[in-house]
């Protein structure tokens, strides 16, 4: 994950007050696998910042992705 993926929690983060599934954006790399990711609502608002560690992250796509090739 690169800053500003979008990604949504896989699991709770009951520490900041967020549920699995919530969006968010990536923006900055901590390490080699935790990132700093902003929760914000419909209009702009940052409700929460949380370090997460990939494997409680999935990437959002909004494009087609290649396909291989048959």
């Amino acid at each position: 994950m690169t800053p500003h993926d979008v990604v949504a929690l896989t699991k709770d983060l009951p520490e900041h007050g967020l549920l699995a599934g919530q969006v968010g954006t990536v923006v900055e790399t901590l390490g080699p696998e935790t990132f700093e990711v902003e929760f914000s609502d419909d209009e702009g608002r940052a409700y929460a910042f949380a370090a997460v560690t990939a494997d409680r992250l999935l990437l959002l796509r909004y494009a087609p992705a290649a396909t291989a090739a048959e």
